[in-house]
């Protein structure tokens, strides 16, 4: 029997193709997202076997998407090849909280002389959305619109370089920010952002510097308290 081209099935287009280059960048791009809203706990255990099941890929792109987030933090990989979110000791908390101490009030004050009062009413409306994520006890929208608030920010500095650098180092916090919402009972969005919006209105650099440095160490405060 010949095999024709016009026999064999058609694929669906819809299902991910195992070799195909975008799927494994969708499959990084969504595990990297994940880990960054702590939709994954601390220390929790991922196999190459079942990343690859949830996502219909075989053990290929499961394998270079492990090995990209590996790179960036996100995931460890132990010497016996197991693979974990991290789960952080205080001393690695303190240190890349004192990272984004540094980074993000040199952002802020970057984004300053381009924060329109567009951009702030839509940091303000962002800010609302983080209420309502508080109201109705969302720890991943509480999470998500948090760091939409920063970088919606952050972009208008113009420094891809420092905003990457930065979003790395979300990226490692990210479980752990979720252990912290579920030990602090909040019920309303921080207050610093309020002192950033006061700040930006009035075009105070040094009360913005203040505002996100205070920011970022109030919750250094809870996430290494025991």
């Amino acid at each position: 029997m010949t095999v024709t081209r016009s026999s064999l099935p058609t694929p669906d287009p819809n299902l991910p193709r195992p070799n195909d280059p975008a799927a494994h960048e969708r499959l990084y791009r969504s595990l990297r997202s994940r880990i960054m809203l702590g939709e994954l706990p601390p220390g929790k255990a991922l196999t190459l076997r079942g990343i690859a099941r949830e996502y219909h890929l075989s053990m290929t792109p499961a394998r270079e998407a492990v090995r990209r987030l590996v790179a960036e933090g996100a995931l460890t990989l132990s010497a016996s090849g197991r693979v974990t979110t991290p789960a952080l000791s205080d001393e690695r908390i303190e240190e890349l909280a004192a990272l984004r101490a540094l980074i993000e009030p040199e952002l802020a004050a970057r984004a300053l002389p381009r924060a329109h009062f567009a951009l702030i009413d839509r940091l303000a409306q962002m800010n609302a959305r983080i209420a309502d994520a508080v109201e109705r006890h969302d720890a991943v929208g509480y999470i998500r619109c948090n760091l939409d608030f920063h970088r919606m920010l952050y972009l208008r500095a113009q420094a891809p370089a420092m905003l990457a650098m930065l979003e790395t180092i979300w990226l490692q916090l990210g479980p752990t920010m979720r252990a912290l919402y579920g030990r602090v009972k909040r019920n309303e969005p921080p207050r610093h952002h309020r002192m950033i919006l006061a700040a930006l209105r009035a075009g105070d650099e040094p009360a913005l510097r203040l505002a996100v440095r205070a920011d970022v160490t109030h919750g250094l405060r809870h996430l290494t308290s025991t």
